[in-house]
């Protein structure tokens, strides 16, 4: 008898990815594929154990090398999205930064967010030959459809009801403020400053892209800074909310917030049903701009430190598609509007254009279905990937237990380490709570009412009907 293959879902970052990735687990397994979710990381450590399958990569940097060279040793095909494609930098930094030739190379399918991001990947030089590239939309934009909010209106009812009318700022300054000092653009000194020592959000990137990025995000960081007081001292009868990064070091948030009175720092759970619960957003070219147009929810994006080639060729799609305000006397003015109910989400016909234009599977069936209909038509509801042989899958076996022994030893390293870091982007969470969002889903979608959840070890799930 033939088995389907394993669908392997990693989730780096459980507040932004677990509601879609469970959404996508939920339709594979309904469909007959076994589904192993969770951590990224303790996935990674059990490579070797779990049942040959299709891994789901969401980036294929240069810094995934390795790990996909022993997933195809070890039997496993590896399928991808590109997480980051909806805001990115001109092509050439795009390129070096996010794509690696090695990695593609052990990619067999590749799903895009929209059209945009197809045209961009076709115009790869180095585009493996034969790479089939699938316009699906992706798990994320599933989320945003109006057919699935009421997924988070118990959350939403319990924020307004917790914090009253309050304005969110996003704030995404990983690069010049990250959790661990490893992640950011440049290693960090002490006291937050740059060195030449390049971080891993810098990797790839052109020494002129990764200077001039670092101090614009610090300045915007900065301008952020200033603006969380002067926002509360304005608007007296609101709260303001500031939700960091999941990368991000939250203390200098918090330290802005024990001299206010009504401001609250707080990352928990998915953004989505704090846009719904909030009057407004602020950011500056965050994704999340693009999450709020797309949820009805009206976006500011405050560029005090305004830059055309970092703001607009680099972060303009979320910006474009909020209200632009350049200093606080325009965000204030904007704000006021938006607080009496004058103002609604921007609109407009351009808009409407730019967000078609880079995502699909907005309406009709969803990005979810989409994805999965490309890997039956592939057979892999079917078979399992070819083995590898036997000498190539013990050498991918011995490499996968040393990395994974040595990536531990170093995540329990003294001082910020990456332990934490994990800890602090996929917290623990339980069978029953993944039952639950999964009887959420189908409560919504009147399905999935044979799909059952198992704790497979720690930080990871079997999905399954």
């Amino acid at each position: 008898m033939t088995a389907a293959s394993t669908l392997i879902i990693p989730v780096e970052n459980q507040v932004r990815e677990l509601d879609a990735k469970l959404l996508l687990s939920c339709v594979a397994a309904e469909r007959g594929f076994p589904v192993v979710i969770g951590s990224r990381a303790y996935i990674h450590f059990e490579a070797a154990s779990l049942p040959r399958g299709i891994y789901l990569a969401k980036s294929m940097r240069r810094l995934s090398n390795s790990m996909f060279r022993i997933l195809r040793m070890l039997g496993h095909e590896i399928i991808a999205w590109e997480e980051e494609a909806l805001v990115h930098p001109p092509a050439d930094t795009y390129y070096s930064l996010r794509l690696s030739p090695t990695t593609m190379k052990n990619v067999s399918h590749f799903f895009v967010w929209g059209q945009e991001n197809f045209e961009l990947i076709k115009q790869y030089p180095q585009l493996p030959e034969n790479l089939p590239i699938h316009i699906t939309g992706n798990p994320r934009g599933d989320i945003l459809r109006p057919e699935l909010r009421a997924y988070f209106s118990e959350e939403v009812e319990q924020l307004r009801k917790t914090y009253g009318d309050f304005v969110l700022i996003n704030t995404n300054f990983t690069n010049v403020n990250p959790f661990i000092p490893s992640v950011g653009l440049f290693i960090p000194t002490k006291d937050g400053e740059k060195t030449d020592c390049r971080g891993q959000g810098g990797i790839g990137m052109s020494d002129a892209f990764a200077e001039g990025l670092w101090h614009h995000k610090k300045a915007i960081m900065e301008s952020f800074k200033q603006l969380i007081p002067a926002l509360e001292h304005a608007f007296p009868n609101v709260t303001i909310v500031v939700r960091p990064h999941p990368s991000e070091n939250q203390q200098i948030y918090h330290d802005i917030a024990a001299q206010c009175q009504r401001v609250k720092v707080i990352n928990k759970g998915n953004v989505v049903p704090w846009l719904l619960a909030s009057k407004t957003m602020i950011h500056n070219g965050c994704t999340t701009g693009l999450e709020a147009y797309a949820l009805g929810v009206p976006a500011i994006s405050y560029l005090a430190c305004f830059d055309e080639y970092y703001d607009y060729d680099f972060q303009g799609l979320p910006t474009k598609l909020s209200y632009q305000s350049f200093n606080f006397d325009e965000l204030a003015e904007t704000l006021s509007r938006i607080l009496q109910g004058e103002q609604g989400v921007a609109d407009g016909e351009e808009r409407k254009k730019l967000i078609d234009y880079y995502l699909a599977a907005q309406q009709d069936r969803l990005a979810c279905e989409r994805i999965i209909d490309v890997l039956e038509a592939n057979g892999y509801n079917q078979s399992q990937p070819p083995a590898s042989s036997v000498a190539q899958y013990l050498a991918g076996w011995a490499l996968s237990n040393l990395k994974a022994t040595l990536t531990q030893l170093y995540m329990r390293r003294p001082g910020p380490n990456r332990l934490a870091y994990h800890n602090h982007r996929f917290p623990e969470i339980s069978v029953a709570q993944i039952e639950q969002k999964i009887a959420q889903f189908g409560q919504l979608l009147n399905r999935f009412k044979a799909v059952k959840v198992t704790q497979q070890s720690p930080y990871l799930f079997k999905i399954s009907t």
